[in-house]
This record gives C-alpha cells, sequence and structure tokens, in this order.
C-alpha cells in the first residue's frame, strides 16, 4: 500500500444534506454555522435539487486545516437528524467522493458518474 502525504489536501468540504420536510431545519442550521463561523468559512449555495453527485438537496460549507477540528467535532454534535458528507480536496474529484470520503449521519450513494 502507498501512504499519501496529508499535504496532498488542499481544503475540505462538508455537503449538509436535506429534503423538503427538512428544509427549514437545514436553513437554521446553516444559519448557526454562518454566524458561529462569521465568514471563517464559505458557504455554497442552498441547493433544493440534487446537483453533481449528491443525490439530495445540500449546500456546501468550504473551509480549510485551521478549522477543521473544530467545525467537523461541531457537526458532528450539533448535526441533529441532518446527514453530512465530508471530503477533502486533493485535486482527485473522483477519488476524494469515493474514497476518502466520511459521513456524519446516514450516508447516501452517490451519483459518481457526475465526477468522471
Amino acid at each position: 500500500m502507498t501512504f499519501r502525504d496529508t499535504s496532498a489536501i488542499e481544503s475540505w468540504h462538508a455537503h449538509i444534506y436535506f429534503d423538503a420536510k427538512s428544509r427549514d431545519a437545514a436553513w437554521a442550521f446553516r444559519e448557526q454555522i454562518d454566524a458561529l463561523w462569521n465568514g471563517k468559512l464559505k458557504l455554497g449555495r442552498f441547493h433544493e435539487r440534487p446537483v453533481g453527485p449528491h443525490p439530495m438537496w445540500s449546500y456546501q460549507l468550504a473551509f480549510g486545516h485551521e478549522q477543521f477540528a473544530e467545525l467537523v467535532g461541531w457537526l458532528t454534535l450539533n448535526h441533529g437528524a441532518l446527514d453530512i458528507f465530508l471530503h477533502p480536496n486533493t485535486g482527485d474529484a473522483l477519488r476524494d467522493h469515493r474514497d476518502a470520503a466520511v459521513w456524519i449521519g446516514h450516508s447516501h450513494q452517490l451519483v459518481l458518474d457526475a465526477l468522471k
């Protein structure tokens, strides 16, 4: 097995998944994240449809190494009924989404053809 150095990770994305029933909870969660991190991470658009490889409605949090421990810890303890897909960004989107991802809550089948 060949081990990769973590310096290959440029940044991180967390995708918060929701549907019509959990939309309001997802929006409230987003507002709480925005208030707590106050510009220290980038909030993506609030997609009320599946986008790219994501099989559910979602929004993205883009962040760096310096926020990883605190943000992922907070998401893990506070996600409620929302599911979160977390992956590194190394320049290999397929591998990052398929082989290097972590789920908080329940996992979902991604649409990996969108990354090929």
